[in-house]
């Protein structure tokens, strides 16, 4: 169930030749990144799966150093910055008694951004830290300094208790998509449209995810195609509790379930559970307000092959321009592809609902345009607002249960 992108990122940054790529191989116990005593080894993020006791699986990234030089090095420090960007957890390592203007901006970035750090004064066997550094830095971040050299093996578990204790639960403790609004023996029925936009042989993540969700919390999921979805109605002895459709048949799907049963979408589902509710809830109906040119910028999470049933750069385009009845401006940017620099010149962004990345990594993704004023909204209710049932697709959310 849980992928790479969904398992807690611990980033590992600092200058060239600092020991990074080495403290990757310590931590995991395996030759997983290539060191060299030449300065600029890594030049792309290297990432390595491994278990932590009392977290369960994590990501470490090994990341090219934030001291490279010319116009290819600035690059690489622009991707070690973006991974930081990503990451649940960062090391920051420094040694030779330098803390620094580097070191300083990776730790300034880290506290704008709520991401936790641990410092660790790296190489410490080749040249030994000095006292009142650490103690300067200890009392101006108010954390405390690990003191560390590779070579010495019984150092690791002190040190992987060491992130244990600062990666924060949320990173790796699983939030049930809709075990607070439903229960043991309740009836919900999944709409899950098959077109040329469907992966071959299999259900979509977002499908995948909240059958499982439902699974674990002993409902009763009953599974079939917006074409089915009245015959399935009536075949059941009882309305079910909820109906969770995709967004493309939002509107058909709407007009077949009865008022009275909850409805919602597998995109606001992923959407209320990434932590940004709030922020789409308030952002969706500036829909209204948009004008002709104006530029929509639709965000996805994933990268696959685009068809022309494809709902990010597609359908979900041409309803808004319908809805709207204005010339729009429709733009997307997929996986971890660069945003635009000026965030601000937007009108709009719309989000997919994020089934391959987590809440911090979203949260990431959307934090320059909410700093730059721009609202955002999600697939899923950008999609119920223009079909009219906005207020319908999040009233089992505020429900009382």
């Amino acid at each position: 169930m849980k992928g790479n992108e969904l398992k807690p990122h611990i980033g590992i940054f600092g200058r060239r030749n600092y020991g990074k790529s080495s403290l990757v191989n310590y931590l995991t116990g395996q030759q997983v990144a290539i060191v060299s005593d030449l300065a600029g080894t890594t030049t792309d993020p290297v990432k390595k799966t491994m278990e932590i006791g009392g977290v369960g699986p994590v990501v470490w990234i090994d990341t090219a150093g934030i001291d490279d030089e010319g116009a290819v090095g600035r690059m690489r420090i622009e991707r070690s910055l973006a991974m930081l960007a990503q990451a649940d957890l960062a090391l920051i390592l420094f040694t030779d008694n330098r803390f620094e203007a580097e070191e300083v901006m990776l730790v300034e970035t880290c506290r704008k951004r709520g991401i936790p750090f641990v410092l660790i004064y790296s190489q410490a066997d080749r040249l030994k830290p000095d006292p009142q550094l650490l103690e300067r830095i200890e009392k101006d971040y108010e954390t405390s300094i690990f003191v560390l050299t590779v070579k010495n093996p019984s150092l690791r578990e002190p040190l992987t208790a060491r992130i244990r204790e600062a990666l924060p639960e949320s990173a790796y403790v699983y939030r049930s998509l809709l075990g607070d609004v439903v229960g043991e023996g309740d009836t919900v029925v999944m709409v899950t449209p098959i077109d040329s936009s469907a992966p071959e042989g299999r259900m979509i993540l977002p499908q995948v995810q909240v059958l499982r969700d439902l699974l674990d919390n002993h409902a009763r999921a009953v599974v079939c195609r917006e074409t089915e979805l009245a015959s399935t109605l009536a075949g059941l002895k009882e309305p079910p509790r909820l109906v969770v459709t995709d967004s493309q048949v939002y509107g058909m799907v709407s007009k077949l379930v009865p008022d009275e049963v909850f409805l919602t979408s597998f995109s606001v589902v992923l959407a209320r559970a990434k932590g940004l509710f709030e922020q789409y809830i308030k952002g969706t109906p500036t829909i209204d307000g948009l004008k002709d040119g104006d530029r929509v910028l639709m965000l996805e999470s994933c990268t696959h092959n685009v068809t022309c049933e494809d709902i990010g750069r597609v359908k979900l385009p041409r309803l808004l321009e319908k809805y709207t009845g204005k010339s729009l401006q429709c733009e997307a940017v997929a996986g971890l592809s660069a945003l635009p620099e000026d965030l601000s010149s937007y009108a709009l962004v719309i989000q997919c609902g994020g089934c391959v990345v987590t809440a911090k990594q979203l949260a990431a993704r959307l934090a320059p345009a909410l700093d730059a004023g721009v609202p955002v909204s999600n697939y899923g209710l950008a999609i119920a607002y223009m079909n009219g049932i906005f207020e319908r697709s999040m009233r089992i959310f505020q429900s009382e249960n």
